[in-house]
């Protein structure tokens, strides 16, 4: 194995071994966060002020798009390439971009709650 296959070899060990701690962490964030929501739902509040910390819960509207029904209302196969899949930022985008209108894309997502957990230190 010559100096340079060893030096990616660490690399890669390096990189598999975060990947598997980022995957740990997210599970871990996630049942904390549910533990967050649970406790602000029990106590009846979208924000509380603890000894060192303050948490909000602010709601967010995230749109879902239906492709087939966004096909039906943009078939044209440019705009498709540009889209490639429904993806909302690139929506945004060409929304911004004049290239399509809100108005004609109005019937092609359905509009989803998402409640977003904010924790800063005091």
């Amino acid at each position: 194995m010559s100096v340079e296959d060893k030096k990616l070899d660490g690399i890669a060990e390096r990189y598999f071994e975060i990947k598997v701690l980022q995957k740990e962490l997210d599970q871990e964030l996630s049942e904390l966060r549910q533990q967050i929501l649970e406790s602000c739902k029990e106590q009846d509040s979208n924000r509380l002020e603890l000894e060192n910390y303050e948490i909000k819960l602010i709601v967010q509207q995230r749109r879902e798009y239906d492709e087939n029904r966004l096909y039906e209302t943009l078939p044209d196969l440019e705009l498709w390439r540009m889209l490639s899949k429904p993806d909302n930022s690139k929506i945004s985008s060409l929304i911004k971009l004049k290239i399509i209108s809100e108005e004609k894309i109005k019937d092609t997502y359905a509009v989803k709650n998402v409640t977003v957990v904010q924790v800063d230190k005091k």
